[in-house]
């Protein structure tokens, strides 16, 4: 038994949805603990099936048993225990696409889990459903979800911009989008919870994190990450990964987190 698997979505329904990814603990006979994710800057539908899950972020401690939980944007490692005989199947949403439906006002919600009912979502999810079924009910909404909004809103074209230049100033996107700074961060705190710097600031840092990961830092020191990644210096890059991971670089593991495949 693989405990963590990703499955990809179709071509025209990633542009809302990353990946779905799986924390499978159904036929396990002991409880699986102290497991750790990281923050990426994307939102998580979790649907829980057998026993329950805890979750534990900055904020609360979560006791997810069976049903499907809506998870904010974190801004800290968070810490599972996964009991025997259960699963988590995770549809891991992209930081735009809650945008899309307006009514949701997420100006203070952040390393938050909430209980949500099934019916309330706009797609068909059907809890116990084998991800191959899921996949196509996701594929199929999001790909007319796609069609029905072929032009990009601004939470969109925001995270676009960042994408292809991270360093870039909240000034520089409101020059490039011809918006106030203002209308700007208004916007995009209402849409994800997050500021635009504290937004940009994950995703540095998952960045530097995903290659200390894959590198040989044999060869690549940490100060070349650092730098690499645009931190100050190498004490400025150990600061901010304490402020999230609570651990210094050198104590960091990577078998204690769940961490991409997709390389």
């Amino acid at each position: 038994m693989n405990l963590y698997s990703e499955h990809y979505v179709t071509q025209k329904t990633e542009r809302f949805i990353n990946k779905i990814w799986c924390l499978d603990n159904s036929i396990g006979e002991s409880l699986i603990e102290n497991k750790l994710v990281l923050p990426n800057g994307c939102f998580n539908l979790a649907i829980v099936t057998g026993k329950a899950i805890e979750v534990h972020t900055s904020k609360n401690k979560y006791e997810m048993n069976e049903g499907v939980y809506f998870c904010s944007q974190m801004t800290n490692k968070v810490l599972v225990n996964i009991e025997s005989k259960t699963k988590v199947t995770i549809i891991q949403l992209h930081t735009w696409t809650l945008s899309m439906f307006p009514k949701y006002d997420l100006n203070n919600f952040t390393d938050s889990i909430i209980k949500i009912n099934p019916e309330e979502l706009p797609f068909n999810l059907q809890i116990g459903s084998d991800i191959e079924r899921l996949l196509q009910t996701i594929n199929a909404y999001f790909e007319e979800l796609s069609d029905l909004h072929s032009e990009k809103n601004t939470i969109e074209k925001i995270c676009e911009i960042i994408k292809n230049q991270e360093e870039i100033s909240v000034s520089d996107i409101s020059k490039n989008l011809k918006l106030s700074q203002r209308l700007l961060q208004i916007k995009f705190k209402t849409a994800t919870g997050l500021t635009i710097k504290k937004y940009i600031q994950i995703l540095k840092f998952r960045k530097a994190v995903d290659q200390m990961v894959n590198a040989d830092l044999e060869k690549l020191k940490l100060t070349d990450v650092a730098l690499y990644n645009k931190y100050f210096d190498q004490s400025h890059f150990i600061k901010k990964f304490k402020d999230v991971m609570k651990t210094t670089p050198k104590t960091f593991d990577p078998d204690s987190y769940f961490l991409s495949l997709k390389r």
